[in-house]
């Protein structure tokens, strides 16, 4: 019986997770600064963490990072439903968050910074108008009174001793899991009571939209068409509002659905410039020291890669999936071996599999050397058996934490796994001499696992391949698990959806992608011809990342250089260089692609990311977008935005607002916009606004119209 083989039990806090985290300084503040490549000097983790109240805080999973501080909160929850509008006293100079504009001129009514707290502080967290109101912490940080507190805890959703897993409550860590564990706050209590709940399926697309009336309270107009392309790409543009409108609802998620036949945009051709991205495994870890010298960071560049795409491709739906893979089957940009393998991982895993097979995909995950080191896969043994790769395989990347398994099951499988490792050259081998051999069984998978070889140190290729064969059959098996399928459909519903999808949807969705084997692209067709989609407009909040790239699509920035750039930088194009300002903002603002350090993903609800900190950067990021400080791309004079601005002020907002959000604003979120340039709605403006052109359209940036998805 293989559980008389199994080693002892360890503690979960003992399975160390001692990936190196080397986020190399490229000093987001100085263009020429470069950071070496160095595959042996370790640099400390810098990157954000979860909101207070995460229970992922406590890495009572295992996952510890010796000599690395503990992790920062991404900042104050929202709480309510009190509001705003307290006096304001006086506040300490220099208190508070970078500034929104220095504000509060002699004579304005409004002052800047309290019309962005106003206008922004209930954008992000009105998701289809279930309003949610600032912290005390946040308002008291533009002089706001700090009234009475209303300490919101979440209520955990894991931990019971009854649960197949035996976990504690600190140690919700699964994709779905946490998410729940979020929305168990009184603040996600707020957000179910908006959400849409049950519908249908419609013959397509097209039919859905068509059929579906929008019921839940939202700011955002109600255009299905508008909906779509908020919801299927970064972030909707002109270009993108209008192919769909020209192609019809069906034959553009079609066509998006098909990326291989949409030509590339002139940023994925630049991708170019970005030296490591066409090498191989093997020609990284052959180059690295040319590559050191002109300072190429490959772990940095997959990530600079993918900002690329997200912002420019005209692949919109395929990079929306790329992202959602990227949380669900998660590999850290930034581990000990991401320099050489993660990029591999992208191309050969992620993006070859996005719109395929999901258990193709999972199978292909465990055989790259990506995973297997970054879970130490490649150390375990038949008489050393390491069960990181084996327990996130069930609780993570599968069935997930409530998925049927035990502990029992989990060893098992780390049995089973054994074997599979990284070659001296880089490359994924299965030693067939370190692979246990002996009956398994894991949740009702049931394998002899045991091969007629000759010499086990000397096996021949078909004798690996029975054994490999017998290892891909178990992981085919967890993909293809009905828990997986409610899984991966529960992880769906919540990123195209709302943060609460119905249960109706999401059972819809776990029967397409078992009917259909594991396909996504018939899960994806049921998702967007189901009503529950076309009802759920305004029910997603962008996330960090997500907003700073829908700023950049809406704005209509541009890959190649501005005529102002100065490169100030030998070693990396006016291109790549601007492409690491984005990334190193993100990493300010807690969010940036493959940036989790843990192996769970970043949560994908809203009240997971609501920092006062995070959005006020946000909102000072888009004003020096705006303005084009970033010059390594060519932006739109932000008086030029509008081809023939109207010559009064309120006129001008409303077409400012079509140009940015795709609609005009409510009479008081267009009000408060006024009040940011200190002027009534006659007025009469010039194409510049009487030069508040920039602070106008940043608020305009800052409104629930961009906030929301």
């Amino acid at each position: 019986m293989a559980d008389q083989n199994v080693p002892p039990r360890r503690p979960r806090d003992d399975r160390g997770w001692d990936g190196r985290q080397h986020h190399s300084a490229d000093s987001y503040g100085d263009p020429t600064a470069s950071a070496s490549y160095g595959y042996d000097s370790p640099h400390p983790y810098q990157g954000g963490y979860p909101a207070q109240g995460d229970p992922r805080e406590q890495y009572g999973d295992g996952y510890a990072h010796a000599g690395q501080p503990a992790p920062a909160p991404r900042g104050p929850q929202w709480v309510g439903p009190e509001g705003l509008g307290r006096p304001a006293p006086a506040r300490p100079a220099g208190a508070g968050l970078p500034t929104l504009d220095d504000d509060d001129e002699p004579g304005r009514k409004v002052g800047r910074r309290k019309a962005m707290v106003a206008l922004g502080g209930t954008a992000a967290v009105v998701a289809g108008g279930a309003a949610l109101a600032m912290t005390p912490q946040f308002r008291s940080l533009f002089g706001d009174e700090a009234a009475a507190g209303d300490a919101t805890g979440n209520t955990v959703t894991d931990g019971t001793a009854a649960r197949p897993s035996g976990q504690q409550p600190s140690t919700v860590r699964t994709y779905t899991e946490q998410n729940e564990s979020y929305m168990g706050s009184r603040a996600g209590e707020a957000l179910k009571k908006n959400a849409p709940t049950g519908g249908r399926t419609f013959s397509g697309p097209a039919a859905a939209a068509a059929e579906t009336t929008v019921t839940v309270k939202t700011v955002l107009a109600k255009d299905p068409i508008l909906h779509l392309a908020r919801r299927a790409t970064f972030g909707a543009t002109p270009a993108v509002v209008a192919d769909i409108k020209r192609q019809g609802i069906d034959a553009w998620i079609r066509g998006q659905l098909d990326p291989d036949k949409i030509e590339p945009s002139k940023a994925e051709l630049k991708l170019a410039e970005l030296p490591t991205q066409t090498l191989s495994v093997e020609q990284l870890r052959t180059q690295r020291d040319k590559l050191n010298e002109q300072g190429a960071q490959p772990e940095r560049e997959v990530v600079d890669a993918t900002l690329a795409r997200q912002i420019w491709s005209k692949r919109q739906l395929f990079e929306v999936m790329v992202d959602f893979w990227n949380d669900f089957l998660h590999v850290a940009a930034d581990f000990d071996g991401g320099e050489v393998y993660r990029t591999s991982f992208d191309k050969d895993v992620v993006r070859k599999h996005a719109l395929g097979s999901y258990p193709e995909m999972l199978v292909a995950a465990n055989k790259h050397p990506a995973l297997l080191i970054y879970l130490n896969q490649k150390d375990s043994r038949k008489d050393a058996i390491n069960e990181n790769l084996a327990r996130e395989n069930l609780e993570l990347y599968s069935v997930g934490v409530d998925g049927g398994y035990k502990e029992g099951d989990v060893r098992q499988a780390a049995m089973l796994q054994t074997g599979r490792g990284v070659d001296d050259k880089g490359q994924y081998v299965l030693r067939v001499n370190q692979h246990y051999m002996g009956k398994v069984k894991i949740l009702g998978f049931t394998h002899a696992n045991t091969f007629s070889i000759k010499d086990v140190n000397n096996p021949t290729a078909k004798e690996i391949a029975a054994v490999d064969a017998a290892i891909d059959k178990y992981i085919t098996y967890i993909a293809l698990h009905p828990s997986t399928a409610k899984y991966v459909a529960q992880s769906l519903a919540t990123r195209f959806v709302s943060d609460t999808p119905p249960k109706s949807l999401v059972d819809r969705l776990a029967k397409s992608y078992t009917s259909n084997n594991g396909m996504i692209k018939p899960v994806l067709m049921t998702l967007f011809s189901s009503s529950e989609f076309w009802a759920a407009v305004g029910q997603k909040v962008r996330r960090p990342m997500e907003y700073l790239v829908a700023t950049y699509r809406t704005l209509g920035v541009a890959p190649e250089a501005s005529a102002k750039n100065d490169n100030g930088d030998n070693k990396r194009t006016p291109f790549a260089r601007g492409l690491r300002q984005i990334q190193d903002k993100l990493r300010e603002l807690g969010q940036y692609p493959m940036g989790q350090p843990t192996p769970d993903g970043y949560p994908d609800v809203y009240v997971a990311w609501t920092s006062a900190g995070t959005m006020v950067n946000g909102w000072n990021e888009a004003g020096e977008i705006v303005a084009g400080y970033r010059t390594a791309f060519t932006y739109t004079a932000p008086e030029k935005l509008v081809a023939k601005p109207p010559a009064t002020a309120g006129a001008y907002v409303d077409a400012l607002s079509m140009r940015l959000v795709n609609q005009k604003l409510s009479t008081r979120e267009k009000n408060l916009i006024l009040g940011v340039a200190g002027v009534p709605a006659t007025a009469k403006v010039d194409a510049t606004f009487n030069g508040a052109i920039t602070a106008v359209a940043r608020a305009i940036l800052a409104s629930p119209q961009h906030h929301l998805r």
